[in-house]
């Protein structure tokens, strides 16, 4: 079985490093993985986007036409990948600075308010990190405390300062989303962000 997971927002917001905790959480567990990233040549403010398939065995193909699960850190990002997701998939926003109608009933929408997160922790750098959180504790795609592992494992040595933020935000993301409702068991929509 695989799951197929697109990261996407503007480069500087650290999709490609929200990639990189889930494929290296996945190695760490033995998984079968691969890490696409895509972004444009002008970098900050431009767009990226970073594809992860995780799978418990040999994976074809990095490339997803239909992700199961979407992370979008933009509005832009939201627009691009929402009619992108696979039936009953799930997108994942950062409301903090997303704020679109909801355009299908067939996939799930989760609310994240990861800019709000981040500026409590002192570093918006780690929105990215709250969603990532939250991915993990809605869907079981991977545990928590492997992904807070994982950053204090991979972190690069110039980044080790981030560790600590990066854990916490993880730790905010899945906190966050628990508290309003979202069940991994039940699959329950949460309440701030319901199916229309």
């Amino acid at each position: 079985m695989q799951t197929s997971v697109m990261i996407a927002g503007f480069g500087g917001q650290g999709v490609l490093f929200a990639g990189l905790i889930l494929a290296y959480a996945a190695m760490d567990k033995e998984l079968c993985v691969t890490w696409y990233p895509s972004y444009g040549p002008e970098m900050r403010g431009g767009t990226a986007s970073a594809t992860v398939v995780i799978g418990d065995e040999e994976i074809g193909s990095p490339v997803v036409l239909h992700p199961d699960l979407v992370i979008a850190l933009n509005a832009p990002s939201f627009r691009k990948y929402e009619p992108l997701v696979k039936p009953g998939g799930m997108l994942f926003y950062n409301s903090s600075l997303i704020s679109e109608a909801h355009g299908r009933a067939d996939i799930r929408y989760v609310a994240v308010p990861a800019n709000a997160i981040a500026a409590e922790i002192g570093d918006i750098r780690v929105a990215n990190a709250v969603m990532v959180g939250a991915l993990a504790a809605v869907t079981g795609l991977l545990s928590l405390e492997v992904l807070v592992e994982t950053v204090e494992r991979h972190m690069p040595p110039a980044r080790r300062a981030m560790i600590v933020p990066n854990q916490e935000a993880l730790r905010r993301g899945a906190q966050i989303v628990t508290e309003l409702g979202q069940s991994v068991a039940t699959g329950e929509s949460l309440s701030s962000a319901p199916v229309k």
